[in-house]
Protein backbone atom coordinates (compact mmCIF):
# COMPACT_ATOMS: atom_id res chain seq x y z
CA UNK A 1 0.00 0.00 0.00
CA UNK A 2 1.37 3.19 -1.31
CA UNK A 3 0.45 6.44 1.17
CA UNK A 4 -1.19 9.33 -1.02
CA UNK A 5 -0.87 12.71 -0.64
CA UNK A 6 -3.14 14.88 1.28
CA UNK A 7 -4.43 16.52 -1.31
CA UNK A 8 -5.35 13.35 -3.22
CA UNK A 9 -8.84 12.04 -2.89
CA UNK A 10 -8.38 8.25 -2.03
CA UNK A 11 -11.22 6.30 -1.92
CA UNK A 12 -9.58 4.56 1.38
CA UNK A 13 -7.98 6.12 4.20
CA UNK A 14 -6.25 3.90 7.08
CA UNK A 15 -5.67 5.34 10.26
CA UNK A 16 -2.35 3.54 12.53
CA UNK A 17 -2.62 4.85 16.01
CA UNK A 18 -1.27 4.11 19.25
CA UNK A 19 -4.38 4.09 21.49
CA UNK A 20 -8.60 4.61 20.70
CA UNK A 21 -11.04 5.66 22.67
CA UNK A 22 -14.65 5.05 21.18
CA UNK A 23 -15.02 6.75 23.31
CA UNK A 24 -14.32 3.13 25.63
CA UNK A 25 -11.06 2.18 24.97
CA UNK A 26 -11.11 -0.40 22.47
CA UNK A 27 -8.26 -2.92 21.10
CA UNK A 28 -7.58 -1.92 17.99
CA UNK A 29 -5.12 0.35 16.80
CA UNK A 30 -6.37 1.08 12.56
CA UNK A 31 -9.05 2.67 11.47
CA UNK A 32 -9.81 2.35 8.12
CA UNK A 33 -12.20 5.18 6.59
CA UNK A 34 -14.17 4.74 3.49
CA UNK A 35 -16.68 7.14 1.77
CA UNK A 36 -16.43 9.02 4.51
CA UNK A 37 -17.37 7.16 7.33
CA UNK A 38 -16.01 4.23 9.34
CA UNK A 39 -15.66 0.92 7.55
CA UNK A 40 -13.83 -1.21 10.18
CA UNK A 41 -11.55 -1.17 13.30
CA UNK A 42 -9.17 -3.25 14.03
CA UNK A 43 -5.60 -4.31 14.03
CA UNK A 44 -3.01 -5.21 10.60
CA UNK A 45 -6.08 -4.00 8.43
CA UNK A 46 -5.57 -5.96 5.04
CA UNK A 47 -6.36 -3.53 2.26
CA UNK A 48 -6.46 -5.54 -1.44
CA UNK A 49 -3.03 -4.55 -3.40
CA UNK A 50 -3.97 -1.74 -5.95
CA UNK A 51 -6.95 0.06 -4.14
CA UNK A 52 -6.30 3.43 -3.15
CA UNK A 53 -5.71 3.95 0.15
CA UNK A 54 -3.68 6.59 2.52
CA UNK A 55 -1.63 5.41 5.22
CA UNK A 56 -1.87 7.84 8.16
CA UNK A 57 1.11 6.94 10.66
CA UNK A 58 0.39 7.96 14.26
CA UNK A 59 1.32 5.63 16.36
CA UNK A 60 2.69 7.69 18.64
CA UNK A 61 -1.15 9.78 19.48
CA UNK A 62 -4.75 8.65 20.17
CA UNK A 63 -7.81 8.56 18.56
CA UNK A 64 -10.96 9.66 20.13
CA UNK A 65 -14.25 11.35 18.35
CA UNK A 66 -14.02 14.59 16.53
CA UNK A 67 -15.31 17.10 19.40
CA UNK A 68 -18.62 19.19 19.00
CA UNK A 69 -19.10 22.07 19.61
CA UNK A 70 -23.14 23.75 20.42
CA UNK A 71 -22.42 27.12 20.74
CA UNK A 72 -20.10 28.76 18.27
CA UNK A 73 -20.72 32.37 16.92
CA UNK A 74 -19.39 31.51 13.24
CA UNK A 75 -20.47 34.90 11.75
CA UNK A 76 -19.25 36.57 14.68
CA UNK A 77 -21.10 38.18 17.98
CA UNK A 78 -21.06 41.37 19.45
CA UNK A 79 -22.21 44.34 18.08
CA UNK A 80 -23.28 45.84 22.10
CA UNK A 81 -21.32 49.10 21.65
CA UNK A 82 -22.18 49.67 18.32
CA UNK A 83 -20.77 48.48 14.94
CA UNK A 84 -17.33 49.03 15.74
CA UNK A 85 -17.46 45.95 18.41
CA UNK A 86 -19.22 43.59 15.87
CA UNK A 87 -16.93 40.36 16.16
CA UNK A 88 -15.27 38.67 13.58
CA UNK A 89 -16.14 35.27 11.78
CA UNK A 90 -14.24 32.10 12.53
CA UNK A 91 -12.76 29.88 9.68
CA UNK A 92 -12.39 26.53 9.38
CA UNK A 93 -8.86 26.02 10.36
CA UNK A 94 -9.31 27.70 13.85
CA UNK A 95 -12.06 24.94 14.57
CA UNK A 96 -10.35 22.16 13.43
CA UNK A 97 -7.26 23.14 15.25
CA UNK A 98 -8.96 22.55 18.23
CA UNK A 99 -9.92 18.88 17.35
CA UNK A 100 -13.39 20.19 16.78
CA UNK A 101 -15.44 18.52 13.72
CA UNK A 102 -18.74 19.56 13.70
CA UNK A 103 -20.16 22.97 15.45
CA UNK A 104 -23.87 24.44 15.38
CA UNK A 105 -23.81 28.68 14.32
CA UNK A 106 -25.63 30.77 16.64
CA UNK A 107 -26.86 34.22 16.38
CA UNK A 108 -26.65 36.54 19.40
CA UNK A 109 -27.48 40.01 20.91
CA UNK A 110 -27.17 41.30 17.31
CA UNK A 111 -30.26 40.03 14.88
CA UNK A 112 -30.21 42.73 12.88
CA UNK A 113 -26.94 43.35 11.08
CA UNK A 114 -26.57 40.12 10.80
CA UNK A 115 -29.55 37.37 9.69
CA UNK A 116 -30.19 33.86 9.75
CA UNK A 117 -29.49 33.63 6.02
CA UNK A 118 -26.15 35.20 6.35
CA UNK A 119 -25.50 32.35 9.27
CA UNK A 120 -27.12 29.80 6.76
CA UNK A 121 -24.21 31.15 4.57
CA UNK A 122 -21.68 31.04 6.66
CA UNK A 123 -22.32 27.33 7.35
CA UNK A 124 -22.56 26.06 3.91
CA UNK A 125 -19.61 27.56 3.48
CA UNK A 126 -17.61 25.80 6.15
CA UNK A 127 -19.23 22.98 5.42
CA UNK A 128 -17.60 23.30 1.58
CA UNK A 129 -14.40 23.80 3.59
CA UNK A 130 -15.22 20.65 5.54
CA UNK A 131 -16.12 21.11 8.58
CA UNK A 132 -19.63 19.38 9.60
CA UNK A 133 -21.60 22.57 10.23
CA UNK A 134 -25.09 23.32 11.78
CA UNK A 135 -27.15 26.02 13.18
CA UNK A 136 -30.32 27.12 14.82
CA UNK A 137 -32.70 29.41 13.52
CA UNK A 138 -33.65 32.81 15.42
CA UNK A 139 -31.29 35.29 17.57
CA UNK A 140 -32.25 36.53 21.43
CA UNK A 141 -35.14 37.72 20.40
CA UNK A 142 -38.80 36.89 20.11
CA UNK A 143 -40.36 36.73 17.53
CA UNK A 144 -37.14 35.12 16.54
CA UNK A 145 -35.76 36.44 12.75
CA UNK A 146 -36.51 33.36 10.16
CA UNK A 147 -35.36 32.57 6.94
CA UNK A 148 -38.42 31.41 5.85
CA UNK A 149 -41.06 33.26 7.84
CA UNK A 150 -42.06 30.49 10.36
CA UNK A 151 -39.74 28.39 13.02
CA UNK A 152 -41.38 24.72 11.73
CA UNK A 153 -41.00 25.66 8.08
CA UNK A 154 -37.40 26.46 9.05
CA UNK A 155 -36.80 23.37 10.77
CA UNK A 156 -38.78 21.01 8.22
CA UNK A 157 -37.18 22.52 4.79
CA UNK A 158 -34.12 23.87 5.74
CA UNK A 159 -31.19 20.50 6.36
CA UNK A 160 -28.93 23.01 8.57
CA UNK A 161 -31.36 24.29 10.69
CA UNK A 162 -31.70 21.71 14.37
CA UNK A 163 -33.38 24.05 16.28
CA UNK A 164 -33.86 27.40 17.74
CA UNK A 165 -31.64 29.53 19.84
CA UNK A 166 -30.05 31.15 21.28
CA UNK A 167 -33.06 32.61 23.00
CA UNK A 168 -32.48 34.98 25.65
CA UNK A 169 -33.98 34.99 29.14
CA UNK A 170 -33.32 36.36 32.37
CA UNK A 171 -30.65 39.08 30.84
CA UNK A 172 -31.01 42.48 30.24
CA UNK A 173 -30.57 42.44 26.70
CA UNK A 174 -33.48 39.50 26.05
CA UNK A 175 -36.96 40.79 24.24
CA UNK A 176 -38.25 39.72 27.37
CA UNK A 177 -40.63 36.75 26.24
CA UNK A 178 -43.80 36.23 28.79
CA UNK A 179 -44.01 32.42 29.94
CA UNK A 180 -46.45 32.16 27.10
CA UNK A 181 -44.43 32.78 24.07
CA UNK A 182 -42.21 30.90 25.76
CA UNK A 183 -44.01 27.58 25.33
CA UNK A 184 -45.78 28.44 21.89
CA UNK A 185 -41.84 29.16 20.53
CA UNK A 186 -40.89 25.60 22.00
CA UNK A 187 -43.94 23.71 21.09
CA UNK A 188 -43.58 24.84 17.50
CA UNK A 189 -40.41 24.24 17.33
CA UNK A 190 -41.39 20.55 18.41
CA UNK A 191 -44.24 20.36 16.10
CA UNK A 192 -41.19 21.75 12.48
CA UNK A 193 -38.55 19.01 14.10
CA UNK A 194 -41.14 15.76 14.15
CA UNK A 195 -42.09 16.49 10.59
CA UNK A 196 -38.79 17.12 9.55
CA UNK A 197 -37.09 14.14 11.60
CA UNK A 198 -35.33 15.82 13.91
CA UNK A 199 -34.93 16.29 17.72
CA UNK A 200 -35.42 20.02 17.57
CA UNK A 201 -33.70 21.57 20.42
CA UNK A 202 -34.25 25.10 22.06
CA UNK A 203 -31.33 26.39 22.91
CA UNK A 204 -31.86 28.96 25.51
CA UNK A 205 -29.19 32.02 26.55
CA UNK A 206 -29.66 32.61 30.20
CA UNK A 207 -28.05 35.94 31.64
CA UNK A 208 -27.52 37.21 34.83
CA UNK A 209 -30.72 38.15 35.82
CA UNK A 210 -32.66 37.55 39.36
CA UNK A 211 -35.11 34.98 37.04
CA UNK A 212 -32.34 32.49 36.48
CA UNK A 213 -33.78 29.52 35.51
CA UNK A 214 -37.64 30.12 36.12
CA UNK A 215 -39.18 30.50 33.17
CA UNK A 216 -38.01 27.19 32.24
CA UNK A 217 -38.92 25.25 35.06
CA UNK A 218 -41.98 26.60 34.44
CA UNK A 219 -42.32 25.26 31.40
CA UNK A 220 -41.57 22.23 31.94
CA UNK A 221 -43.58 21.86 35.18
CA UNK A 222 -46.50 23.59 33.30
CA UNK A 223 -46.40 21.90 29.39
CA UNK A 224 -45.54 18.39 28.21
CA UNK A 225 -42.92 19.59 26.41
CA UNK A 226 -39.81 17.05 27.16
CA UNK A 227 -36.98 17.57 29.13
CA UNK A 228 -34.52 17.03 26.18
CA UNK A 229 -35.87 19.56 23.61
CA UNK A 230 -34.71 22.20 26.38
CA UNK A 231 -31.13 23.22 26.65
CA UNK A 232 -30.19 26.55 28.83
CA UNK A 233 -26.71 27.35 28.50
CA UNK A 234 -23.83 29.62 30.14
CA UNK A 235 -25.42 28.24 33.54
CA UNK A 236 -22.07 29.19 35.04
CA UNK A 237 -22.68 32.70 34.22
CA UNK A 238 -22.50 32.94 38.58
CA UNK A 239 -22.71 30.75 41.46
CA UNK A 240 -26.60 31.06 42.55
CA UNK A 241 -27.01 30.19 39.01
CA UNK A 242 -24.97 27.34 38.60
CA UNK A 243 -26.51 25.64 41.89
CA UNK A 244 -30.03 26.39 40.29
CA UNK A 245 -28.80 24.65 37.18
CA UNK A 246 -27.87 21.74 39.51
CA UNK A 247 -31.47 21.36 41.09
CA UNK A 248 -32.92 21.96 37.41
CA UNK A 249 -30.93 18.89 36.12
CA UNK A 250 -31.74 17.02 38.62
CA UNK A 251 -35.42 17.52 39.37
CA UNK A 252 -36.48 17.41 35.50
CA UNK A 253 -33.73 14.88 34.63
CA UNK A 254 -32.45 17.46 32.30
CA UNK A 255 -29.68 18.64 30.47
CA UNK A 256 -27.25 21.67 31.18
CA UNK A 257 -24.44 23.22 29.13
CA UNK A 258 -21.36 24.75 30.96
CA UNK A 259 -19.85 27.67 28.77
CA UNK A 260 -16.12 27.48 28.65
CA UNK A 261 -15.70 31.10 29.47
CA UNK A 262 -12.68 32.92 28.89
CA UNK A 263 -13.08 35.60 31.16
CA UNK A 264 -14.45 33.97 34.30
CA UNK A 265 -14.46 35.29 37.34
CA UNK A 266 -13.26 33.00 39.42
CA UNK A 267 -12.24 29.31 38.81
CA UNK A 268 -15.35 28.09 40.72
CA UNK A 269 -17.37 29.66 37.23
CA UNK A 270 -14.64 28.28 34.48
CA UNK A 271 -15.40 25.57 32.55
CA UNK A 272 -13.38 23.32 34.44
CA UNK A 273 -14.69 24.32 37.73
CA UNK A 274 -18.78 24.17 36.83
CA UNK A 275 -18.46 20.69 35.52
CA UNK A 276 -16.72 19.37 38.89
CA UNK A 277 -19.37 21.12 40.64
CA UNK A 278 -22.15 20.12 38.61
CA UNK A 279 -20.54 16.69 39.20
CA UNK A 280 -20.43 17.18 42.78
CA UNK A 281 -23.96 17.97 43.71
CA UNK A 282 -24.73 14.59 42.29
CA UNK A 283 -25.62 15.69 38.16
CA UNK A 284 -24.81 12.81 35.63
CA UNK A 285 -21.94 13.23 33.76
CA UNK A 286 -24.14 12.28 30.62
CA UNK A 287 -26.39 15.76 31.17
CA UNK A 288 -23.51 18.02 31.36
CA UNK A 289 -22.05 19.44 28.37
CA UNK A 290 -19.51 22.06 27.34
CA UNK A 291 -19.40 24.18 24.83
CA UNK A 292 -17.17 27.87 23.88
CA UNK A 293 -19.67 30.69 22.80
CA UNK A 294 -16.21 31.52 20.66
CA UNK A 295 -16.38 34.25 18.92
CA UNK A 296 -19.23 35.39 20.76
CA UNK A 297 -18.46 38.93 22.44
CA UNK A 298 -17.73 39.35 25.82
CA UNK A 299 -18.99 42.54 27.02
CA UNK A 300 -18.93 44.02 30.35
CA UNK A 301 -21.45 46.58 31.74
CA UNK A 302 -21.58 48.86 34.44
CA UNK A 303 -23.55 48.83 37.51
CA UNK A 304 -26.90 50.72 35.16
CA UNK A 305 -26.39 48.38 32.60
CA UNK A 306 -24.16 50.78 29.92
CA UNK A 307 -21.80 49.43 28.14
CA UNK A 308 -18.21 50.04 28.93
CA UNK A 309 -16.36 47.06 27.15
CA UNK A 310 -15.69 44.15 25.13
CA UNK A 311 -13.77 41.08 24.53
CA UNK A 312 -13.78 38.45 22.01
CA UNK A 313 -14.27 35.11 22.90
CA UNK A 314 -12.45 32.22 21.55
CA UNK A 315 -12.75 28.05 21.51
CA UNK A 316 -9.07 27.33 23.39
CA UNK A 317 -10.26 27.84 26.62
CA UNK A 318 -13.19 24.97 25.36
CA UNK A 319 -9.95 22.91 25.18
CA UNK A 320 -8.01 23.35 28.18
CA UNK A 321 -11.23 22.96 30.75
CA UNK A 322 -11.91 19.60 28.78
CA UNK A 323 -7.70 18.85 29.67
CA UNK A 324 -7.91 19.84 32.90
CA UNK A 325 -10.61 17.55 33.66
CA UNK A 326 -9.00 14.54 32.73
CA UNK A 327 -5.73 15.53 34.20
CA UNK A 328 -6.67 16.28 37.92
CA UNK A 329 -8.34 13.28 38.09
CA UNK A 330 -12.34 14.65 37.64
CA UNK A 331 -13.67 12.15 35.13
CA UNK A 332 -11.20 10.16 33.03
CA UNK A 333 -10.76 10.02 29.73
CA UNK A 334 -13.77 7.71 28.02
CA UNK A 335 -16.07 10.02 30.58
CA UNK A 336 -14.83 12.87 29.77
CA UNK A 337 -15.57 13.22 25.87
CA UNK A 338 -19.03 12.37 26.50
CA UNK A 339 -18.78 16.57 27.60
CA UNK A 340 -17.56 17.23 23.84
CA UNK A 341 -18.43 14.90 21.74
CA UNK A 342 -21.19 11.82 22.58
CA UNK A 343 -23.54 13.88 25.42
CA UNK A 344 -23.46 16.64 22.83
CA UNK A 345 -24.39 14.08 19.92
CA UNK A 346 -27.06 13.14 22.25
CA UNK A 347 -28.28 16.54 23.27
CA UNK A 348 -28.09 17.57 19.40
CA UNK A 349 -29.64 14.39 18.19
CA UNK A 350 -27.09 13.77 15.88
CA UNK A 351 -26.22 10.31 18.19
CA UNK A 352 -26.51 8.36 15.42
CA UNK A 353 -23.76 9.59 13.50
CA UNK A 354 -21.48 11.36 15.38
CA UNK A 355 -19.87 11.12 19.04
CA UNK A 356 -18.69 7.72 18.80
CA UNK A 357 -15.33 5.80 16.66
CA UNK A 358 -17.87 2.61 15.36
CA UNK A 359 -18.71 0.96 12.35
CA UNK A 360 -21.01 3.13 9.92
CA UNK A 361 -20.73 6.22 12.11
CA UNK A 362 -19.04 9.43 10.37
CA UNK A 363 -15.22 9.11 10.18
CA UNK A 364 -14.98 12.43 12.41
CA UNK A 365 -11.63 11.13 14.71
CA UNK A 366 -9.17 13.60 16.33
CA UNK A 367 -5.66 12.73 16.90
CA UNK A 368 -4.48 13.69 20.33
CA UNK A 369 -0.99 13.45 22.09
CA UNK A 370 0.11 12.52 25.69
CA UNK A 371 -0.84 16.20 26.42
CA UNK A 372 -4.30 15.75 24.91
CA UNK A 373 -3.52 18.67 22.79
CA UNK A 374 -5.12 17.95 19.19
CA UNK A 375 -2.32 17.13 16.30
CA UNK A 376 -5.03 16.13 13.87
CA UNK A 377 -8.64 16.26 12.79
CA UNK A 378 -10.12 14.06 10.58
CA UNK A 379 -13.98 15.48 9.51
CA UNK A 380 -15.71 12.66 6.84
CA UNK A 381 -12.59 10.92 6.27
CA UNK A 382 -10.76 14.33 5.24
CA UNK A 383 -7.80 15.40 7.34
CA UNK A 384 -8.68 19.21 7.64
CA UNK A 385 -6.11 19.78 9.82
CA UNK A 386 -2.27 18.78 11.29
CA UNK A 387 -0.31 20.23 13.82
CA UNK A 388 3.37 19.56 11.77
CA UNK A 389 1.62 20.62 8.64
CA UNK A 390 -1.21 23.49 9.26
CA UNK A 391 -3.16 23.54 6.30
Amino acid sequence: MMPLDDRDAPLLTLLRVGRIFAPAPVEATEILIADGRIAALGQDIEVPAGWPVRVVEARDLTAVPAFIDQHVHVTGGGGEGGCGTRCPEITAHEIASMGIGTVVGVLGTDGISRSPANLLAKVRGLRAEGICAYMYTGSYRVPPPTLTGDVQRDLAWIPEVIGLGEIAISDHRSSQPHQDEIARLVSEVRVGAMLAGKLGICHFHVGDGKRGLEPLRRLLSETEIPAEQVIPTHVNRHRDLLEEAADYALAFDANVDVTAFDDADEDELSGFGAVSRLLKRGVPAERITLSSDCNGSLPEFDARGAYIGMRVAGNTTLIADWQRLVREEVLPLDQALGLISGHVARVLGLHERKGRLAVGFDADVTLLDRDLQPRQTFVAGKRLYARDDPL
